[in-house]
């Protein structure tokens, strides 16, 4: 396999990895925390709104619902997820899957928080790191116990990867 098709398959296999175990945080902490999991239509609809140039929003949940809004949320949400785990690669080579470390891979997966915390939330309506929001604080401990498990689960995806194509 040529090395630009081994980082690709790499990125795919790191990134769905990282991806999931994310998505599976967000699904138990409902029950383990009393927490919701996030609401991917709402990225969805802040996005679609942006082909009509609306990038900026008082609240999104206020916002015209848009056609497609849940799954272009889900779509961006996991190529997000493809996107950082390309990064992960790119910082630290295609040489880390023949040995995956944590501590890339949760520096990344914490580092991935600047997107919500200074685009997303923004963009959003809850304010530059939820400042807007009802309890700032305890969403930007949930944002970055979401970001961890994504660096875990990129450290996951290091070792399928490494299983797969080593």
């Amino acid at each position: 396999m040529d090395n630009v098709t081994e980082y690709l398959a790499s990125m795919i296999i790191v990134g769905i990895c990282a991806t999931l175990v994310m998505d599976a945080w967000s699904w138990l902490r409902q029950p383990l925390l009393g927490v919701a999991p996030p609401n991917y239509a709402m990225v969805g609809r802040w996005l679609l709104h942006m082909g009509h140039g609306q990038f900026g929003h008082s609240a999104i949940a206020t916002s015209p619902a848009m056609p497609g809004e849940k799954a272009v949320g889900w779509l961006a949400h996991h190529l997000t997820g493809l996107v950082f785990a390309g990064i992960l690669l790119g910082t630290v080579g295609q040489g880390w899957i023949d040995q995956p470390t944590l501590a890339p891979a949760l520096l990344v997966g914490i580092g991935t928080v600047a997107a919500p915390f200074l685009l997303m939330q923004p963009g959003m309506g809850a304010g530059i790191a939820a400042s807007r929001t009802p309890a700032p604080n305890a969403a930007r401990l949930q944002s970055l116990l979401t970001h961890g498990m994504f660096g875990a689960g990129l450290y996951l995806g290091g070792w399928v990867s490494h299983g797969l194509l080593g």
